[in-house]
C-alpha cells in the first residue's frame, strides 16, 4: 500500500486527512518534518496543508519533486501569508493551487489550480475562506489518482505574481482591526478611509 506524510497545523485541513486515510497510509505530522523522519518513514508523497514550518531543503531534495502544497490562492498571486484577505486588498485573481514544493515559498511548479470568484458586498473572509477550502479539497480529490501516480503535467508559475508576509496584514490591522466575519466590502471601505486619513494627516 502506497503511504504518505501530511503536514498540516489546521483543523480545517483534517476532513480531507481522513478522506486521505480511506485512500493510503497517511502519516500526519503537525511538528517540524526532519530529514531522518522522511528518510524512515520513505512516503511516496508529502502533502502540505496550511502547515507553520518551512521545509528544509535537505528533505526537499531527498523527495526529488515527489512533495506538493495546497495554497489557497491563485498562483502566482498571493504567495505567501494570508493569500485570501490580499486577493480583495490588491484586487487580484483568487482561486487555489496545487504546486511542487521548492526551497522558494510557494514558487513552485504547478500541477492543478482553479480561479474563484465572489461578490465582497456578500461575503466575508470567513465564508470566502471556507468556500477556497471546499474547492481545495474538490481539486486534489479531482486529480488524486494522477497526484499519487505522478501522471500529471507542470506548469511554470506566469510572471511575477505577489507575496505578502505575516507582518504586512499585522501593520494594517494595527489602524484598522476587523473579525474575520465582518463583511469583506465593508472592511476594505474602512481602510481605505483610514488610509485617506493618514495620508490628509501628513501633508498637513
Amino acid at each position: 500500500m502506497k503511504s504518505i506524510i501530511y503536514l498540516t497545523n489546521n483543523k480545517n485541513t483534517l476532513e480531507l486527512y481522513r478522506w486521505l486515510k480511506q485512500k493510503v497510509c497517511v502519516h500526519l505530522f503537525s511538528d517540524k518534518l526532519t530529514l531522518d523522519q522522511a528518510v524512515r518513514l520513505n512516503p511516496d508523497l508529502i502533502i502540505s496543508y496550511n502547515y507553520r514550518y518551512l521545509i528544509s531543503s535537505d528533505v526537499i531534495a531527498y523527495m526529488d519533486g515527489r512533495m506538493i502544497n495546497l495554497h489557497c490562492s491563485y498562483l502566482p498571486w498571493n504567495r505567501g501569508a494570508d493569500p485570501n484577505f490580499w486577493s480583495f486588498y490588491d484586487h487580484t485573481p483568487k482561486g487555489v493551487t496545487i504546486h511542487q514544493i521548492s526551497e522558494k515559498l510557494d514558487r513552485g511548479k504547478i500541477l492543478y489550480q482553479k480561479e474563484c470568484f465572489f461578490y465582497p458586498e456578500n461575503e466575508t473572509f470567513a465564508t470566502t475562506y471556507c468556500k477556497l477550502h471546499n474547492e481545495m479539497d474538490e481539486l486534489l480529490k479531482m486529480h488524486w489518482e494522477d497526484i499519487l501516480s505522478g501522471s500529471y503535467e507542470l506548469y511554470d508559475q506566469p510572471g511575477s505574481g505577489s507575496y505578502h508576509s505575516s507582518n504586512d496584514l499585522k501593520r494594517i490591522r494595527e489602524y484598522v482591526d476587523f473579525q474575520w466575519t465582518d463583511n469583506i466590502q465593508e472592511i476594505l471601505g474602512r481602510i481605505s478611509e483610514r488610509q485617506n486619513d493618514i495620508h490628509t494627516d501628513r501633508r498637513e
